[in-house]
């Protein structure tokens, strides 16, 4: 077999590996995303003004749960380390000849579980006062009266959502760490018809329910958040493995875990929150072009938010598998998921883009009415801007992948690093420029965005290979010694 035959081998077979992984993580994400795109499918019903309020209402939410799921995520690869040095240890039983009570990898994962609610629950009761606070601000960073006021009602609604939110995202990076995340896109396509339905219910006051109006899209978004935790814990407590690690007295949690947890989760919550914040900003830039620019910008977005999700799956199952091969002592395996990652993304991308680029109308059809002469406006904006998120996607999956990645690594802190540098030194300066001296407004905006996460791009996947190389290096000199 030629090198050329055995690296396409290899490639299928890492890339089945990771499938395995990333495809069940990616669905779940996609029917998780789907709670949000049905709320602005909803929102566009009840007009230009809604959608706009909504959105602005969706992105504050969004920044915040996004940071504290970034406090949490790092669990999910704690716990897959654990489970690979108990494999390890098991495999090679001559070397365990005095037991060791502080490897015992159950009470670790314990141990995890109980730290990652306690910084849950912390996280998200600050987030929903933040969230509060922002809406009663956001007449002052230039937005529309009138769309500001529509908004604090919706994150009002949302802001009592936020603490199961989280409370969910840490039983489940508890269940993907110990690869075990079946239930997880069970309930989350549930939940979407939940959704769907508590939101006509609540807009338009359906069997029995008050009516709300755009209100009640929060209210029934927060409802569900509560019901997917009571749904997720509920089947962990019947897995038999699962079940004698899941504790929830988060009030019990150790503090020596719990500071491990923010040392390795506040880098990646400040990364996730860098990005998040990054399109933040863009959304309040957009809304001062009117209402009908912030709500292409809403529905393009959202698109944008749909596919980031399939980078989500790829990042989490690459990141979960360089932790587990780096504890198997397996460089090489941890240095060719990088391209496998990489090329599972392309895929998709170049799939998704040329979907946008032929089909426009039918992509952005659910957001808008084309009866409506605002609806013609913002479409006529929002086609436009999917040239640019054809290519700005392809960006967007490599630097989640890069984060994802790095994490393995438990190097969170170069991703923030790199984050700071990619969004905000190069990309929202190139987006000001390109919006406003140029003439761009929302078009320019976009570009500034994919510069932004161009750049960042390149230097995660950098500093990835390049950490990799030194760890080499270094275990290379230390077998050398031992020789």
């Amino acid at each position: 077999m030629t090198p050329t035959m055995q690296q396409s081998t290899t490639l299928v077979r890492d890339g089945r590996a990771l499938a395995a992984l990333a495809v069940p993580l990616a669905l779940t994400q996609l029917a998780q995303v789907a709670l949000t795109t049905t709320d602005t499918v909803m929102m566009g019903v009840l007009g230009t003004e809604a959608l706009a309020a909504g959105g602005l209402a969706l992105v504050i939410f969004n920044q915040l749960r996004t940071m504290g799921v970034g406090l949490v995520t790092s669990v999910g690869n704690q716990v897959a380390a654990a489970a690979a040095r108990a494999e390890l240890a098991a495999a090679e039983p001559a070397r365990r000849t005095v037991p060791d009570p502080a490897a015992d990898p159950d009470g670790e994962v314990r141990t995890l579980v109980r730290a990652a609610m306690a910084v849950a629950t912390l996280a998200g009761a600050a987030g929903a006062v933040l969230m509060i606070l922002i809406g009663q601000a956001a007449t002052s960073l230039g937005q529309d009266a009138a769309v500001a006021h529509r908004a604090q009602g919706m994150l009002a609604a949302l802001a009592p959502g936020l603490v199961p939110c989280l409370w969910f995202q840490a039983v489940r990076q508890f269940t993907v760490g110990m690869r075990r995340p079946q239930a997880l896109l069970r309930i989350t396509i549930a939940s979407v018809a939940v959704n769907a339905a508590l939101n006509w219910g609540f807009i338009h006051g359906s069997w029995g329910l008050p009516t709300l109006g755009l209100t009640g899209i929060g209210v029934a978004t927060s409802s569900v958040h509560l019901l997917s935790f009571l749904a997720l814990y509920a089947s962990a407590r019947r897995d038999p493995r699962l079940a004698p690690l899941l504790g929830l007295d988060f009030w019990k949690a150790d503090p020596a875990t719990v500071r491990r947890l923010l040392g390795l989760g506040l880098p990646i919550a400040a990364t996730y929150g860098s990005e998040a914040g990054f399109f933040s900003v863009t959304a309040l830039l957009a809304g001062g072009f009117g209402a009908a620019a912030l709500a292409a910008h809403t529905a393009v977005n959202q698109l944008i938010y749909i596919v980031f999700q399939v980078a989500v799956g790829l990042s989490h199952a690459a990141s979960i598998t360089v932790s587990r091969e780096l504890a198997l002592g397996d460089l090489d395996a941890a240095r060719r998921i990088k391209n496998t990652a990489l090329a599972c993304g392309a895929a998709v991308m170049a799939v998704v883009g040329t979907v946008y680029l032929t089909l426009p109308d039918l992509v952005l059809r659910p957001y808008f009415d084309p009866r409506s002469a605002t609806d013609q406006q913002a479409l006529h904006i929002a086609t436009g801007l999917l040239a640019v998120v054809a290519v700005l996607q392809f960006f967007d999956c490599a630097q989640n992948i890069g984060v994802g990645l790095l994490r393995g690594l438990d190097d969170t802190g170069s991703g923030f690093r790199i984050t700071l540098i990619g969004y905000w030194a190069v990309g929202l300066p190139a987006s000001l420029l390109l919006a406003y001296p140029l003439g761009g407004e929302t078009r320019g905006l976009w570009l500034g965005l994919l510069l932004g996460l161009a750049t960042t791009a390149v230097l995660l996947l950098r500093r990835y290979g390049r950490t990799l190389t030194t760890r080499a290096a270094v275990t290379r000199a230390a077998v050398a010694v031992e020789c």
